[in-house]
């Protein structure tokens, strides 16, 4: 008896429509979550840098007019977050036609100041050219590589997203 090898399986029959389709929506999602992954944990692990280590605020012209009558229009934040070693001075740029008081100093119209900060923690401040009349300003540490760096980063995005 002479033995003969088993005939070659026949061709897979081809995928339907529909399952292709299944498969495509599969290697994208798979993709697209690779993807957010990644760039989660560039920002969790990737260091900082900051070009520039100022928080500009602007006091526009007429906030002293539009303050005294009430009108919130244009108004400074209430609050700023700094960071220490990437955002950490402050500096307050006074475009309006009266003086403003940040604390125990005086903008005069035209002038600027730099307001640095060497320490974690959270400082009020008087200012007439804040709604309520007072200034928060919140200095956070510098964010540790993980989580820490990532809700900065979620937070610097948010703001810049708000204020810009």
């Amino acid at each position: 008896m002479s033995s003969q090898p088993p005939p070659p399986a026949p061709p897979p029959a081809p995928l339907p429509h529909a399952a292709l389709e299944h498969a495509r929506r599969h290697a994208l999602l798979s993709l697209l979550l690779l993807i957010a992954v990644i760039a989660l944990a560039w920002a969790a692990l990737a260091p900082l840098g900051a070009r520039e280590r100022t928080l500009l605020l602007k006091i526009a012209p007429g906030t002293q007019t539009r303050r005294q009558s009430g009108d919130m229009t244009g108004a400074l934040p209430p609050t700023v977050r700094l960071t220490l070693g990437v955002r950490d001075v402050l500096h307050i740029k006074n475009n309006d036609t009266a003086p403003h008081f940040l604390g125990a100093i005086l903008v005069k119209p035209g002038r600027e100041m730099h307001l640095p900060f060497e320490q974690a923690g959270s400082e009020e401040f008087t200012s007439s050219a804040h709604p309520g009349g007072k200034l928060t300003v919140l200095v956070e540490p510098w964010p540790d590589p993980g989580t820490a760096r990532l809700r900065w980063r979620l937070r610097a995005l948010v703001q810049a997203v708000r204020h810009y």
